[in-house]
């Protein structure tokens, strides 16, 4: 079984559906940022986490029909999906944007040790993590 065949709505729909999600993520920790830095710093994680999986699905990387198989995403099947992306997009800052979202993730929501301008430093690279998937979803899928 493959991640497209895991779903009765259409691969695309899927896709697009979770790319409203990781935009609507990165709105709501962009909104945050100055009033709540850990939970600014878990939307924004969050927005990151879609967007490799985005990427990842479209792409039809080996590690989203793992992730079907296990049924659900790992931390390491993410690692390894944005190594794999890198790759094969040959982005090469790519993993220094999962860098900065896992670090907000870690460091920003479950230590609560980001304030509001650590956390806005990092909002460039998940901006570019959200914005690679939406240029990687349309430019990959029928119908876009």
């Amino acid at each position: 079984m493959t991640y497209e065949d895991s779903f009765d709505k259409p691969f695309d729909d899927d896709a697009r559906k979770r790319l409203e999600l990781a935009e609507r993520f990165l709105a709501e920790g962009r909104e945050l940022i100055d009033k709540d830095p850990v939970q600014a710093s878990e939307k924004l994680y969050k927005a990151a986490e879609e967007a490799v999986k985005i990427i990842a699905i479209a792409l039809k990387l080996p590690e989203a029909d793992e992730a079907v198989k296990r049924g659900r995403w790992t931390t390491g099947l993410l690692e390894s999906a944005v190594i794999s992306i890198m790759k094969r997009l040959g982005v090469n800052e790519l993993y220094h944007w999962w860098d900065s979202a896992y670090k907000l993730h870690v460091n920003g929501f479950h230590e609560a040790k980001l304030r509001s301008d650590d956390v806005r430093l990092r909002l460039g690279d998940v901006e570019a993590l959200v914005n690679l998937a939406n240029k990687v979803l349309y430019t990959s899928l029928p119908n876009a």
